[in-house]
């Protein structure tokens, strides 16, 4: 793949904390180069900026091999950017040309507040997660594997769904800020296992709850989530969580 130098104008937000207003200031940086990440490129417009005596943008970051979902960004008006399934610290520069103008914001949904700049708080997600509680196991030594027949199909969907990485894309991408994809994959690959069985329905019911307490919008099913997610998470999950809900209700779990 051959190897070229971009320069590239930044428009990137600005934000103080969630109490003031932001704006977005405009950045040139130069002689980037192609093979580089879009975080690396960050690198170096905020050692750019510390050289010339300016605050560098805080932007949020972890392992930078799309496994932790830390680092979320609003590219061009896509999560992530424009190359379909990658996070951003997986997008390259070759996903851009020499002269192009670079549009960049943080996650927009009032479940999560801007802490500055490009992070946002998304410390709602964990919460309802945390509503979820726990999963009831047997202690001592491990059960032999054939002792749990599981179908494949099952296996594959839950397992599918655990590769969600609860980034915010979902809720970013879409119009109402709805957290029903990355809830309904959380709920799925419970539900779909065995090991999910004993809190089944106090967990979707605890789950759902929790979510509509952190302010988080309805889903109309315009399935921008699924188009945005950088893990390919399907909206199917979210028909499964419908169900499990419902099946909750005739339990008498929606009535304690």
């Amino acid at each position: 793949m051959e190897h070229y130098n971009m320069n590239l104008t930044l428009k990137v937000w600005r934000q103080q904390n969630a109490q003031v207003q932001g704006s977005f200031e405009t950045y040139q940086v130069k002689e980037i180069s192609s093979e580089m990440s879009f975080l690396e490129m960050f690198d170096v417009l905020n050692e750019q900026l510390i050289h010339e005596g300016k605050e560098p943008i805080t932007f949020d970051h972890d392992c930078r091999e799309g496994i932790c979902g830390a680092c979320s960004m609003h590219i061009n008006g896509q999560a992530h950017g424009p190359w379909a399934e990658t996070t951003t610290c997986q997008l390259h520069m070759r996903a851009f040309k020499d002269g192009d103008t670079i549009v960049v914001e943080p996650w927009r949904a009032g479940a999560f507040p801007v802490i500055k700049d490009l992070m946002v708080d998304r410390s709602s997600f964990d919460r309802i997660i945390q509503a979820g509680g726990y999963i009831s196991v047997n202690t001592g030594n491990a059960q032999d594997a054939n002792n749990l027949p599981i179908a494949k199909d099952k296996a594959d969907e839950s397992f599918a769904a655990a590769t969600c990485i609860g980034c915010g894309a979902c809720v970013a991408s879409c119009k109402n800020s709805s957290a029903m994809l990355f809830l309904s994959a959380k709920v799925s690959h419970l539900a779909l296992l065995p090991q999910g069985e004993a809190e089944r329905a106090t967990r979707v019911v605890n789950m759902v709850d929790q979510m509509d307490k952190e302010g988080f919008g309805s889903c109309t099913n315009t399935g921008a989530c699924e188009a945005e997610c950088p893990k390919g998470i399907s909206i199917m999950n979210i028909r499964r969580l419908n169900s499990e809900y419902i099946k909750a209700g005739f339990t008498g779990t929606l009535a304690k």
